[in-house]
């Protein structure tokens, strides 16, 4: 199983607590991210972000004595991906750390870096076709689901379920392994599913591509 230590990369050092906000800086542009995680020794200190500097009084001065309230979100070697990339949307975050359970730092994650195994994991650039569910919370059956996909030879390479906070009803995306949807289509709708989309590999995956080779290189800007 992929875990956040198999997300670590390299290409992001940490910064230390006696290093100066132009060195953040400096190698914020170089690693085009805007956030560094800080380390005091092997502890890890939290995660500095170029507003941080911006709002020292002197960046020339030692991170240590810039009065920055950094923040301290972390990622333990055991969690899942998704934890990371949920931590990432909700605080806005280019880079997260990954630490032991002594808060000993471990070491980055980046949010390129992440993109780039998830894609991998959503089996993006494999071959299919997409289908898109709507269904009331009390009515999801993910074995249902299943059942009536790999009842028509076909098999799900990913999926993602979506709602939004008010509503009762749920939005289920399924990647599946079969360009030829139609016979699939049909047995939803034979089970009363409401199909709000569908879409074949010639109409979505490329699309779905460029829009992932847009992304890569906006984060290589």
């Amino acid at each position: 199983m992929l875990t956040t230590t198999d997300l670590i990369s390299d290409d992001v050092p940490p910064l230390k607590l006696s290093d100066t906000g132009e060195k953040a800086l400096r190698w914020m542009d170089e690693f085009r991210v805007s956030h560094l995680p800080v380390v005091d020794g092997p502890l890890f200190a939290g995660i500095v972000s170029d507003d941080d500097i911006f709002d020292m009084d002197d960046p020339t001065l030692p991170l240590s004595e810039g009065k920055l309230a950094l923040i301290k979100p972390v990622l333990h070697p055991h969690q899942h991906p998704y934890d990371a990339l949920k931590l990432m949307a909700e605080l806005g975050l280019t880079v997260l750390a990954v630490t032991d359970e002594n808060l000993n730092y471990v070491g980055a994650i980046s949010v390129k870096n992440l993109a780039v195994r998830l894609s991998n994991m959503a089996a993006i650039r494999e071959p299919g076709g997409i289908i898109v569910l709507e269904v009331n919370h009390v009515d999801y059956s993910l074995s249902q689901i299943a059942s009536i996909v790999e009842g028509n030879d076909a098999k799900i390479l990913s999926m993602y379920v979506s709602s939004e906070a008010d509503s009762n009803r749920a939005e289920i995306t399924l990647k599946i392994n079969k360009e030829d949807l139609s016979r699939i289509l049909q047995t939803f709708a034979r089970y009363n599913y409401s199909v709000t989309a569908s879409f074949h590999q010639s109409e979505f995956m490329d699309d779905l591509r460029q829009r992932y080779d847009q992304l890569m290189n906006f984060m290589n800007l």
